[in-house]
């Protein structure tokens, strides 16, 4: 098929890349502009206009998309490049715009997106970290016929697969990509021999993955041990959890929830393997940890720089 592609991050990337490797003519690739990265704050491409460019596809890069808004130059430039490409479909993954109806009108057959939970379960911007925080047993990828809504539309394709007890967001990521790539693939096969089923969303189990935020790393030590398990490999790799010792700054990335029992926050027992720390209900067994500025380390290296730590409190002021 003729197809327009719009898609940002690694997960849209390996999504264009299976569409490319499947011999679908892609005349146009749409993605955000390049944004500044790394320690030296360079200009970086996204790794969808990379792999665009590696292969040849020509890239737009508009700041919007709505004719009539701040950067309605942009948008203009953008629908010129698509009436030109004359697209069949529009294919969408993790883009970061949102798409005005002159967009959605103007594939023959619409656009389709891939989207990275069971909907309507987690329907927004981060549904990875959002299942595996709310302890979710299941996540999938949903092929879905793009409407005006968000995350609304009717339902082509849909796969779960487990989410296991130790997952963390950049594992389920690439999972669900290798997942979400597979089937768009196999949906556009079919949309071109004859069409694809569409099935409306139930009205029932609706949620919102709202975006990840820097302010919710620190860690809240009153809360049950599980919630805060949850959120640690939530947030791998981004914002990580934080919290402080002895006024310092400190990431953790990896934990096991444990039935011991103490003032929230306090070590309970430090070993080689793990830092014991108390919660609102149960204990964290924190095996891996990282300074500011630092790498990430076992509890064994943490503890020589730090000294005895049984009786010290995380989250505290330091005073």
């Amino acid at each position: 098929m003729r197809v327009t592609f719009a898609g940002t991050p690694e997960f849209a990337q390996v999504a264009l890349a299976r569409l490319h490797a499947a011999g679908h003519e892609i005349p146009l690739v749409l993605t955000q502009p390049d944004r500044p990265a790394g320690r030296g704050m360079k200009l970086q491409a996204s790794p969808v206009k990379q792999f665009a460019l590696q292969h040849g596809l020509r890239v737009v890069q508009p700041r919007s998309l709505r004719l009539d808004g701040k950067h309605a130059d942009d948008a203009r430039g953008a629908h010129d490049a698509l009436v030109e490409a004359r697209p069949e479909v529009m294919v969408v993954a993790a883009y970061g715009l949102i798409l005005p109806q002159w967009v959605l009108d103007l594939p023959a057959r619409g656009c389709i997106n891939i989207h990275a939970s069971l909907l309507p379960r987690w329907r927004g911007a981060a549904p990875i970290h959002r299942a595996i925080e709310a302890g979710d047993a299941r996540s999938g990828i949903t092929i879905m016929q793009m409407d005006a809504g968000l995350d609304t539309g009717d339902m082509l394709r849909v796969e779960s697969i487990p989410i296991a007890p130790d997952e963390t967001t950049a594992t389920l990521h690439d999972r669900l990509a290798a997942l979400g790539g597979r089937l768009i693939v196999e949906a556009l096969d079919r949309l071109a021999t004859g069409g694809l089923a569409r099935t409306p969303q139930p009205d029932e189990g609706v949620s919102y993955a709202r975006k990840i935020e820097k302010a919710e790393a620190p860690i809240d030590w009153r809360e049950p041990a599980p919630v805060i398990e949850r959120r640690i490999r939530a947030f791998v790799p981004f914002p990580g959890t934080s919290t402080t010792l002895a006024g310092e700054p400190v990431k953790l990335w990896r934990a096991s929830v444990s039935d011991a029992s103490g003032a929230p926050g306090t070590v309970l027992d430090s070993s080689d393997d793990a830092i014991t720390i108390a919660c609102g209900v149960g204990a964290l067994r924190v095996s891996e940890l990282q300074r500011a500025g630092g790498k990430r380390l076992s509890p064994q290296a943490f503890a020589q720089g730090a000294g005895p730590l049984i009786g010290k409190v995380f989250g505290d002021s330091g005073d």
